[in-house]
């Protein structure tokens, strides 16, 4: 593994790298989404239509986590196949792994002992101990993984949130200790809730091991948009320029540019799988600094990122989801279809609108990029930022700008 800084925003600490890694001959560019998985393959979307995603060019990321497979394989029979390479076929794919994900793997911080973490699975709850941990991760023979971490939400008690980390740097030890590649492709976890000065003891701590990333979890766990940006400013603070930066917990737009400004440089989000489970498409913008707005005409129950396919307004509306979008549904299908599709619970709609979404996310990812290179990213996260709060006040007469700053943050 080998990861370098291109480029930086001159104010701030946005940041374009490259990761090469695998066996892809070309690098990941940064910031970068992780698409989420179900046992290593994106819930609605067959191998055959990643290359069809963008970067056309490069690798695509995949997030797993090594407790969807407790429950399936024995660790002895995926790695006698030769690993989740071998096993899916995807061998020019960068695999990412982590316990937690929001789909079928969620931490459950009232469960977990000095023993291990807990999980709550679809199979049941999961008691996972570093041993067992590692023993999936050898097998599945990731390019890079975290630690397991003891995930707690913010409203825990301080003496909980110590103990977290406590557990968090004890078993990064152990991952450390039973793996057996010395250590080569490991991320440390870091925790502390809501804690400040946990969060600092963590990263810190975790920042003088022999890792080759971070993974910063706990995020997305209660915490509200103001303290999120003064933890990850914390942490940032504590870690190394020159080594990866892997979150989970951010979603929404508004919450990648946050982590983006902040110096994150992989996203692991279920946004897109919950948006297209909910009969919901992408629709806005990121050619924002190219002159493209927001559609401020949509209709109510609809806003200026999102639509709802399931309405019936769609149900004879014959143009894209997305005028202009290259992805093989706004090319070849139209709203009305897959409302249709929708409304006699046909399962073709999800696989429609999860090409789309993906599609239209990774180009935002390329979007944020692209601005950071050319050195405007402060001026991308002010035009979205505008672009959505514009939307989401027009409607209110006695809307005062100066008095609500901060209603951008708290959009969802």
């Amino acid at each position: 593994m080998r990861f370098a800084v291109s480029q930086r925003c001159s104010s701030g600490h946005a940041r374009v790298g490259a990761l090469f890694a695998g066996n892809s001959p070309t690098p990941l560019e940064t910031p970068a989404l992780l698409l989420s998985t179900k046992k290593g393959l994106p819930a609605f979307l067959s191998p055959d239509l990643l290359p069809s995603l963008p970067p056309s060019s490069g690798p695509h990321s995949l997030h797993i986590s090594p407790v969807h497979f407790l429950d399936g394989p024995t660790p002895a029979i995926i790695s006698s196949i030769g690993g989740l390479h071998q096993m899916l076929a995807l061998h020019n794919c960068f695999f990412v792994a982590s316990a937690r994900d929001s789909i079928q793997s969620l931490p459950v911080s009232t469960a977990a002992n000095k023993l291990g973490a807990s999980f709550e699975t679809p199979g049941g709850r999961w008691l996972v101990k570093p041993s067992s941990y590692m023993d999936v991760i050898s097998s599945l023979k990731p390019d890079f993984w975290a630690s397991l971490a003891d995930e707690v939400p913010a409203s825990v008690s301080e003496k909980r949130n110590r103990a977290s980390v406590d557990r968090t740097l004890r078993w990064l030890d152990d991952c450390i200790a039973l793996d057996k590649t010395g250590g080569n492709n490991i991320f440390g976890s870091i925790v502390g809730g809501s804690r400040v000065g946990e969060r600092k003891r963590c990263a810190t701590e975790v920042a003088k091991r022999n890792v080759q990333g971070f993974y910063i979890g706990g995020f997305g766990l209660g915490e509200s948009m103001e303290e999120r940006s003064g933890l990850l400013n914390t942490v940032m603070d504590c870690l190394p320029e020159d080594k990866l930066r892997h979150i989970c917990g951010l979603s929404l737009p508004e919450e990648i540019l946050q982590g983006v400004a902040a110096g994150i440089d992989l996203f692991d989000s279920a946004y897109i799988y919950h948006i297209t489970v909910g009969g919901l498409a992408l629709v806005f913008p990121f050619d924002i600094m190219e002159g493209e707005s927001f559609n401020t005409q949509l209709q109510n129950y609809d806003d200026v990122t999102k639509i709802n396919l399931r309405a019936i307004i769609y149900r004879k509306d014959t143009s894209p989801l997305v005028n202009n979008c290259s992805c093989y549904t706004c090319r070849n299908h139209t709203r009305a279809y897959i409302n249709h599709l929708l409304n006699v619970h046909e399962m073709l709609a999800q696989i429609l609108l999860d090409i789309h979404n993906t599609h239209h996310y990774l180009e935002f990812f390329s979007a944020i990029r692209k601005a950071i290179k050319s050195d405007k990213f402060d001026l991308f996260c002010k035009k979205f930022i505008e672009g959505r709060h514009s939307h989401l006040t027009s409607s209110l007469p006695c809307y005062n700008a100066n008095e609500s700053s901060l209603l951008s943050a708290h959009t969802s």
